[in-house]
This record gives structure tokens, sequence and C-alpha cells, in this order.
């Protein structure tokens, strides 16, 4: 019986550990981390009205560029995006998009490494944007 007490109670206690359910922490990176960040069009957008200085990169091809993109942007394709050769900034802060936010995000993972600092990409692209009621420049 003693026994049979004993393989109860270490069962109950496994089975508690099972349900222990872990605890995602979502971390922004730090002034020294490297990682990759978004920022929601509305945000980027009042950044820009705001005038902080800001590099906004637009690695989509150079057609769909041609077709609309944020003024002030400068174009780097994704296919040819190199961070080692990305224009000097001028102290300004570097904010990449795309049409929906996965070259950006695949940019902006290139650059975070090159770079080993966090890079930035707009959330959900120039569809977001455009969204948003947000102006687009042809």
């Amino acid at each position: 019986m003693l026994r049979g007490a004993l393989l109860l109670l270490a069962a109950a206690s496994v089975a508690s550990c099972g349900n222990a359910s872990p605890v995602a922490e979502t971390k922004t990176p730090g002034p020294r981390e490297v990682g990759v960040l978004t920022i929601e069009p509305q945000a980027l957008a009042t950044r820009l009205e705001a005038g902080e200085a800001i590099q906004l990169i637009d690695v989509r091809s150079a057609e769909e560029f041609a077709e609309g993109h944020i003024a002030g942007a400068i174009n780097l394709p994704v296919d040819v995006f190199d961070p080692a050769k990305l224009p000097d900034a001028g102290g300004a802060d570097l904010f990449l998009y795309c049409r929906s936010d996965r070259r950006s995000g695949i940019a902006a993972e290139r650059l975070a490494e090159a770079k080993n600092a966090t890079a930035v990409h707009m959330e959900g692209g120039i569809l977001a944007w455009e969204e948003a009621g947000l102006p687009v420049k042809q």
C-alpha cells in the first residue's frame, strides 16, 4: 500500500510539472543587442511628421518602387541588398519596408547581423501604409 501511495505521489508530481505552461517573453533588443524589430505604419508616419532623422529604404524591385513609394525613400532591392554598401545615413535611423513585410524582414535580418545591431522594418509593408491612408509618392 505504501508503495502504491508513493507511485501515486510521484505520478502527481510529474503530471503537475507537465501542466506548467512555458511563459513566452517578448523582449525588445537593447542598444547592444542584435535583432529585428517592426514598426507600424502610423508610428513611422508620426516619426516622419515630427521631423526625426529617418532614412527609409524600400527593398522592392525598381518597377514596384516606380509605381509608388514613401516620400524620401531610396530603392535598394532585396536581391542586391548589401548592408556593407548602404549609403551613409548621416546618423539617421534606418527603416526598411517592402510590399508586405516579408522582403524587408529578410533585409532587416541581414542588416542586423552585418552591423551587429538592431534593424527595424515596417509591419505590413507599403500595403499597410496605403491601407492606413498614408501618402505614396509616384
